[in-house]
This record gives C-alpha cells, sequence and structure tokens, in this order.
C-alpha cells in the first residue's frame, strides 16, 4: 500500500515536472512564433472584421502562384530523389567500411549542411555562374537553371542521408544478410530482402527531411534560380518585400504550413518505427576495411563524390575571394574593412557584420539551449498526444515559412510590452527559433538513453525531479549539450529568411551583407560577396570540426 502511495505521488511529481518544463518552451513559442505568423495571416485574410476565405480560391486559381505550387514540388520531388541517389553509397560506406581519415571525412561531409544557404548558392553561383570555374573553362553557365538548384539542393543535404540511413544500417547485424547469402541468394538479392526492409524506415525519414528542406528552399533558390523560377518560401518573400501583397503571402503561408504539417506528422511516425527496430537489434560494430574489388569501388566513388560535389564549390569559392583585377591577393578583404563613400548597400564597413553574427549567434545559442534543453527535458518520457503535439510544436520552425516569421516580427514586436524592433535582441530571437529543434533533436536521445533506474534511485533518495535531472542527467548529456550549443551557434550564424527582415542597415549579419553584395553589379561586390561568404564558411565549419571532437557514441545521428 505504502509503495503504490509511493508510485502514485511519484508519477504525479513526474507529469508537475513535466508541465513545468514544458511551460517555459510553450510560451517562447506562443508568443516568437505562433504570435507573428497569426498576425501576419490576420492581417492578410482578417479586413473590416471578416474572414476573407475566398481569397484562397482567387490566389490559388492564379496561373503564376499554380506555377510556383507546381515547381516548388516537383524541384523537391527530384532533389530528394538525386539526393538518395547519389548519398546512399556514402552512407554504406561510412556504415560498413572502416578506413583511415574516416572521422575527418565524416566532419567534412556534414560541413555543407550547416553551412547558410546564401554561402551554398554563392559557391555554386562562383562554379556555375557568369564569370565562373565552368564558364571560363568550356564556357557553361548553369545559373537560373534548374540543374543549379538541383545540384546545390543535394551538396546541402548529402550529410542528411549519411547520417540517417548510415546511423542505422551501423548498427544493424551483418550476419542477418550473410545467411541468405550462404542459403544461395546473391549479394543484391541478400541485400534487397534482408537489409533493404530494415532500412525502410531511415530511407523514409530521410527522404522527409530532404524534402522538407527543399520544399521550403529560399537563398539557394534565391540566388541561383534568378526570375525564372520560385518556390513558396521565394514567393511569400517577393510578395510581402517586393509587392507588399499580405492576402497573397497569407494564403501561400497556409499552404506552406499546410504541407510542411503533413511532412512533419508522416516523418514522426517514421521516426516511432525506427526507434521500434532499433530495440529489436543489438548496436554492433561492423565497420571494417574495405575487402574486394567492388567495396575498394565504392570507397573510391564517395571519395570522388566529395571532392567534386562538396569540397569543388567551396574551394572555387574560396579562390574566387582572392580572384581580383590585378591577380590574386587579398584586395577583396581590404576592402570589408571600409565604408562606401556614395553609400552602396550598407551604413557600416562590411567587416563589421562578422562581429555582428558572432555575437547574434552567440545570444541565439543560449536562448536555444534555454528553450531547448528543458523542452528535451520533458519529452524524455514518451507519453500521449499532448507531448507528442509539443514534439512537432517544437519543429514547425523548420518548416514555416521564415520569411513570414521575420516580417511578423516587424508587424506585432512594436508596442509595449514588447516594443522590439530597435531592440538588437530582436535578431537572436527569431535565429533561437530555428536552433531549438536542432537542440532538441541532439539532445532527446541521449536522454532516453540514461537508465531510468538512476532516476528512479535518486528520487526514492528524496532528490526533487530538478535534482534528480542535474545529478544525473546532466553528468551523463553534458557532451550531447555541446554538441546541440555547436549545432544552435552554427544554424544561427547561416539563419538568412527572417533575419532579411530584422537585421538593421547599421547591423547586417553575415548573410545578410553576402545577399546584399550579391545584389549590386560590379565587380568590387562580386569579390567582397565571396569574401564574407569565405569567412562564414571557415567560422561554420571551424564549429562543426569542434563539435566531431566532442560527439559521443550516444549523440544521435539525426538532424
Amino acid at each position: 500500500m505504502v509503495l503504490a502511495r509511493r508510485e502514485v505521488v511519484g508519477s504525479l511529481r513526474g507529469n508537475a515536472a513535466r508541465l513545468g518544463l514544458m511551460a517555459g518552451p510553450v510560451a517562447f513559442f506562443a508568443v516568437f512564433f505562433a504570435y507573428p505568423v497569426a498576425a501576419i495571416v490576420g492581417r492578410g485574410l482578417h479586413t473590416d472584421g471578416v474572414w476573407q476565405f475566398g481569397r484562397f480560391g482567387e490566389v490559388l486559381g492564379r496561373p503564376d502562384i499554380l506555377s510556383v505550387l507546381w515547381f516548388t514540388t516537383w524541384q523537391a520531388l527530384a532533389s530528394t530523389a538525386l539526393t538518395l541517389l547519389i548519398a546512399l553509397p556514402g552512407a554504406y560506406v561510412f556504415a560498413r567500411l572502416d578506413f583511415p581519415g574516416k572521422r575527418l571525412l565524416r566532419a567534412v561531409v556534414t560541413v555543407p549542411f550547416v553551412l547558410p544557404t546564401v554561402v551554398v548558392g554563392s559557391a555554386f553561383l562562383a562554379l556555375l555562374g557568369r564569370g565562373g570555374l565552368l564558364d571560363e573553362l568550356w564556357g557553361i553557365r548553369l545559373d537560373t537553371t534548374v540543374w543549379a538548384i538541383l545540384l546545390a539542393h543535394v551538396f546541402f543535404n548529402y550529410a542528411v542521408v549519411v547520417r540517417t540511413v548510415g546511423g542505422l544500417w551501423s548498427q544493424l547485424d551483418p550476419r542477418q544478410e550473410e545467411a541468405a547469402r550462404v542459403l544461395g541468394a546473391g549479394r543484391f538479392a541478400a541485400w534487397r530482402r534482408v537489409t533493404l526492409p530494415a532500412l525502410v524506415p531511415s530511407l523514409a525519414a530521410a527522404a522527409l527531411m530532404v524534402f522538407l528542406f527543399t520544399f521550403t528552399s529560399f537563398g539557394v533558390v534565391q540566388i541561383l534560380g534568378g526570375p525564372s523560377f520560385s518556390t513558396l518560401e521565394v514567393e511569400i518573400y517577393r510578395q510581402t518585400a517586393d509587392f507588399l501583397d499580405l492576402p497573397t503571402a497569407a494564403v501561400l503561408t497556409l499552404v506552406q504550413f499546410a504541407a510542411v504539417g503533413a511532412v512533419l506528422a508522416v516523418h514522426a511516425w517514421t521516426v516511432r518505427r525506427r526507434e521500434s527496430a532499433l530495440r529489436l537489434v543489438d548496436p554492433v560494430r561492423t565497420a571494417r576495411p574495405p575487402r574486394g574489388t567492388a567495396q575498394w569501388a565504392m570507397l573510391g566513388g564517395v571519395l570522388a563524390t566529395v571532392l567534386v560535389l562538396l569540397l569543388a564549390p567551396l574551394a572555387v569559392l574560396v579562390e574566387r575571394s582572392f580572384d581580383t583585377a590585378g591577380g590574386h591577393g587579398l584586395d577583396h578583404y581590404r576592402e570589408l574593412g571600409t565604408v562606401d563613400p556614395a553609400g552602396g548597400a550598407f551604413l557600416v564597413a562590411p567587416i563589421e557584420a562578422v562581429w555582428n553574427s558572432l555575437q547574434y549567434a552567440l545570444a541565439a545559442t543560449a536562448i536555444a539551449l534555454a528553450v531547448g534543453g528543458p523542452a528535451a527535458a520533458a519529452l524524455t518520457r514518451r507519453a500521449g498526444r499532448l507531448v507528442r503535439g509539443f514534439d512537432a510544436l517544437l519543429m514547425l520552425p523548420l518548416g514555416v515559412s521564415a520569411v513570414t516569421v521575420g516580417f511578423g516580427f516587424l508587424i506585432t514586436l512594436d508596442e509595449p510590452p514588447l516594443d522590439l524592433r530597435a531592440s538588437w535582441i530582436l535578431v537572436p530571437l527569431a535565429q533561437a527559433l530555428v536552433g531549438v529543434p536542432f537542440v532538441v533533436r541532439t539532445m532527446l536521445p541521449v536522454l532516453r538513453a540514461v537508465d531510468e533506474r538512476l532516476r528512479e534511485a535518486a528520487a526514492v533518495l528524496g532528490a526533487s525531479p530538478l535534482r534528480a535531472w542535474r545529478e544525473v542527467d546532466l553528468p551523463l548529456v553534458r557532451r550531447a549539450l555541446l554538441v546541440a550549443a555547436g549545432f544552435a551557434f552554427a544554424v544561427s550564424l547561416g539563419e538568412f529568411g527572417a533575419t532579411v527582415f530584422i537585421a538593421r542597415p547599421d547591423n547586417p549579419t553575415l548573410p545578410v551583407a553576402v545577399a546584399r553584395l550579391l545584389g549590386r553589379p560590379g565587380e568590387l561586390n562580386y569579390g567582397q560577396a565571396m569574401a564574407l561568404s569565405t569567412i562564414l564558411m571557415v567560422v561554420c565549419a571551424a564549429a562543426l570540426l569542434l563539435l566531431e571532437r566532442v560527439r559521443t557514441e550516444s549523440t544521435s545521428e539525426e538532424f
């Protein structure tokens, strides 16, 4: 009887602690995410006290909007299929093969994912655009074509497939496939009948994540697509910033929100299936040195892919940053420290964007940890619909229009007690919205791996839930916390969709500065954009390499 009473009391205390942990993140998302988005939608669809739902038919019936919807969907599908096709060999190599330099190569493969989209766009512009490497060598230009967009999306999402699929692949017992081969199945037949079905949930999760990122693509399409191509996110920006057409922007925002919500729901279902499957197998170490011609050829092919697809654009970006009218030198970097006397794109020297971005990213990282840490702790124990809904809420900023959020900040956070339009904190708040999901997804698997009996023992000894978390969970997840902080920092550095609206001309961030320079004619502006992009790339790459040093095997292989 006493034991049962203690269990009931412990359950009530645990539920109260969970609700307490959820309160802060829910309040944060309500004020800085739901409120701005709802305000934009309200201003666009609610006029004279009446909801104008007929605008859905008007907007979605326009040929130009239908063209945007069609292009957004089919380019996302094509990007996803191409990414899976190119990245699956890499997933196999990292899962099954062991070779010198594997750890460094793993970090190199992950670098593109944390790069800002404007850097990716700049890198492919330097490789494929007018005056780019291919244009100089063979007269080939692919900018303003769909191929440039698709290749940039593969570059950006290659690591998603390698990490997500490769993480599960490395935990599958290879003896099952070997047994099928002993029974007479060929190599491909054994893989198709044994390994592929086990990988299906992981493949589905990776495909859905790539589809989500490419469906909401903004910076890459804006830089490489030109006026010919526009995704929903780019069109929302155009309708908001160029035409001030809030009704059209509101309709497109809701359409994107519905599509993203459906993708996230399917993704959550595939993740639950994958977690269930992982409990059925032992996480054995399966990597071994390459054997036979096929494995060596696979390793060589992956190395060639990394060199050509991932490293070549970045190398060309760096080269273009040093390419001046008088030969290669540091002229573009020196010019970053000067203010254009004619006004130019900035009110300050472009180099100040580096310091601004570092300050903003550090503040955004602190906010993301303060919000995402308690959220991950609240999600540690799997529970009912309330907690699953809370988990979905935390993922929404990855798919909802960042442009809408940024413009919503301007029109909602302009009155006391939240008059923040003139405050520097506005940019870190927007960046933190994108960083929180990465904090949660990085910390959650590690928290769930903590033996529940340790928490129960602490509770029996009289520790409160907060003290139990501090004494039991925190020491075990300290490294995961550092990894989460690193991801949040890198993502905050590269946030562009919301920041382009709220970064002030006298305090630009690096991505905003790059976009402004690329939007102005002249060799000097182009060279400065390449130089700033290189600086941004180096900072993000350094942060990721540091993450790879502190990453533990218990840290999630997902993003």
